[in-house]
């Protein structure tokens, strides 16, 4: 059963944990902020669709309305000539109104979110009585005699029903618009089940006896599998630990790609991980594995993982069904599978050593970017972090104490103090994790052995009267920023 993995390609997710921002950027409220925009677009997007759908709703009835009521006053245009023109326009109107349904005159509700929404409607009555009143509002100011009123009504009224006419193909267009842009993304709301197909052969009921009925059930090797469709989720429900294998589908994963009895017999004992996030979690580790050049876990750990989709995608049986197809010489399916397996791990490895070569560019150059580090620095200006080690002879108990903490620290660290360079040290502290090196950090200052002092220049000294210089433009800076 081939993926078609182009659908990819449309996708909209809210949350990209590949994304790359500029280092002065923090990335957790970059993707917030993108997840926001996404989100209230998307909102905005749903509600003019819904606006221009009923717009058109009511544009459409009265178009309907005024085309009634053109054709009754074309038809009564003779019987004008010779009576008063503005019976016959009232007769006509009344005529036209007539024709409709009455149940029709009141318009549908707005939907939520439309501009006054809790504000009602006038019916289509009101409308047209308007609409009449702005025509014969028109026809006074353009002073039309009365010989030439009716003509002129009906040409007022086929000007409106332009301008109505007009607005409603533009209204078209720009829904057209809207529905385009909004089915050219897959988004969580459109996740459905497809279909669902299974059949059960039903055993004859036993016939009754006499002694006492025996309780039987059916022992299925996969018992996570559900008919009901699943509910749907969206990409912020996803964290993390979410995408992580479970220690039983890690163990899954070290099974041989050729050991399909093994693996059989291990689904049997541990049918939990027969579910989507042990599949999600198995190509993660797929993943990683490829970042470090370990081809053969890899590929081993993708096989695993289609392994369990597989099983689940056939249905209620599917652990028997797969096994049975793809130990069976010559099956059809075993082409299949490992088409799909050798295509999926292609992508990934494709993907592993596009980063891997970025990353190398990236060293080279001394742009790491997305890496935290923690580094002493003075921010006063005029003042320096001197480093000094309490002695091991010392009798005072806080020197004491200090020592015993140095004594604890790794031999890379305590290399870097014994220099004296804060340069040292900052290197020291950037091979270590950030929670390690705060850590680190806070240790030091338990310990005593950075202290801040204000820093002696010589200004007798050509160099010196310099760099007097220039704290005093960093102090100033430092006073007024702007």
């Amino acid at each position: 059963m081939p993926l078609d993995y182009s659908k990819w390609d449309a996708l909209e997710l809210s949350d990209d944990s590949d994304i790359e921002v500029h280092p002065n950027v923090d990335k957790r409220s970059f993707i917030r902020a993108k997840q926001n925009q996404i989100h209230m677009e998307r909102a905005q997007r749903k509600n003019q669709i819904e606006t221009l759908k009923y717009e058109r709703i009511i544009n459409d009835s009265l178009i309907k309305r005024i085309s009634s009521l053109l054709s009754s006053l074309r038809s009564h245009a003779a019987e004008a000539e010779s009576r008063n023109p503005g019976e016959v326009a009232f007769r006509a109107v009344m005529e036209s109104a007539v024709s409709l349904d009455p149940k029709d005159d009141q318009p549908p509700p707005r939907p939520a979110g439309v501009h006054n929404a809790e504000e009602q409607l006038p019916t289509y009555t009101k409308m047209m009585a308007t609409l009449l009143d702005q025509v014969n509002k028109a026809l006074d100011e353009k002073k039309v005699s009365q010989e030439q009123r009716y003509s002129a009504m009906v040409e007022e009224i086929e000007d409106h029903l332009k301008k109505v006419t007009d607005l409603q193909s533009e209204l078209h267009k720009k829904l057209a618009e809207l529905e385009t842009e909004e089915s050219r993304k897959i988004t969580s709301e459109k996740i459905h089940t497809g279909f669902d197909s299974s059949i059960i052969n039903k055993s004859k009921e036993p016939a009754p006896s006499s002694s006492a009925p025996a309780s039987s059930s059916v022992e299925l090797l996969n018992p996570n599998f559900s008919t009901s469709p699943p509910e749907k989720t969206t990409t912020e429900d996803i964290g993390d630990d979410e995408m992580e294998a479970s220690p039983a589908g890690v163990a899954f994963a070290k099974i041989k790609s050729g050991s399909y009895q093994e693996s059989l017999a291990y689904l049997s004992k541990h049918p939990e991980i027969l579910t989507e996030k042990e599949t999600d979690g198995l190509l993660v580790l797929a993943f990683d594995a490829q970042l470090q050049n370990r081809d053969d876990y890899a590929r081993n750990c993708v096989h695993q993982a289609l392994l369990l989709q597989y099983c689940r995608a056939l249905g209620r049986d599917g652990v028997a069904l797969f096994f049975k197809r793809i130990t069976t010489p010559g099956h059809q399916a075993q082409g299949v599978f490992f088409k799909d397996v050798q295509d999926t791990y292609a992508k990934i490895k494709n993907r592993a050593r596009e980063i891997n070569i970025q990353r190398a560019k990236d060293e080279a150059e001394g742009n790491v970017e997305g890496v935290e580090q923690i580094q002493l620095h003075a921010v006063e200006p005029g003042t320096v972090i001197n480093i000094r080690i309490p002695p091991s002879d010392s009798q005072d108990p806080e020197e004491q104490k200090g020592r015993q903490i140095f004594d604890g620290f790794k031999p890379e660290m305590k290399k870097a103090l014994e220099t004296g360079s804060l340069d040292e040290v900052n290197k020291a502290l950037g091979k270590m994790k950030v929670d390690e090196a705060e850590e680190m950090v806070g240790l030091l200052g338990e310990a005593g052995i950075l202290s801040l002092e204000e820093e002696i220049i010589d200004a007798t000294t050509a160099e010196g009267e310099k760099k007097l210089e220039q704290l005093r433009e960093e102090a100033k800076y430092a006073d007024d920023p702007e």
